[in-house]
């Protein structure tokens, strides 16, 4: 299980406790791909992909069954969620099997909400603004107990799916 070391410690232990199943290691620009034939990739979506550590470790896996999860501050669109895993998708090389992706609301820094307090000081900004605001602090409750068990889920199926899946 690689998990991108953008993605907060607690996130991380939560899956831990539930996924311990194999190691976490961080992800770095410089981390290089293990020996298992099914690799678990976790990440906080950044503008709409995955940040470039998790870029980079993608494009250097081959040959494998390659799981994708992570959170992203916006979302509850299932939508939104199929373009970001398209657009992680794309630096995956041809040679694996994606097996699919989870993805949830999750956390987002507070400089994010700050950025958006200001945006609400301008009268044309103000009602997006308040809707970003409103987004983030629903999102300061996530990923929840629900989200967890989901992502819970997710990893199991590409699991089995992993097992019965012998042609790469």
């Amino acid at each position: 299980i690689w998990l991108s070391s953008s993605c907060a410690p607690p996130r991380r232990a939560a899956i831990w406790a539930q996924l311990g199943n194999g190691d976490i290691e961080e992800i770095t620009c410089n981390t290089e791909p293990g020996k298992s034939d099914l690799v678990y990739v976790g990440f906080c979506v950044e503008r709409g992909d995955c940040p470039i550590e998790v870029q980079e470790l993608l494009k250097k896996i081959h040959n494998r069954k390659i799981a994708l999860f992570g959170t992203c501050g916006f979302g509850q669109s299932q939508e939104y969620y199929d373009r970001i895993v398209e657009n992680v998708k794309q630096w995956i090389p041809k040679d694996n099997s994606c097996l699919g992706a989870f993805l949830c609301m999750g956390k987002m820094p507070m400089q994010v909400r700050k950025r958006y307090e200001v945006m609400e000081e301008n009268p044309e900004q103000r009602e997006k603004a308040q809707m970003l605001i409103r987004n983030f602090d629903k999102a300061l409750l996530h990923p929840d107990d629900a989200d967890i068990q989901n992502a819970v889920a997710f990893a199991r199926e590409a699991w089995e799916k992993a097992e019965s899946c012998t042609d790469m």
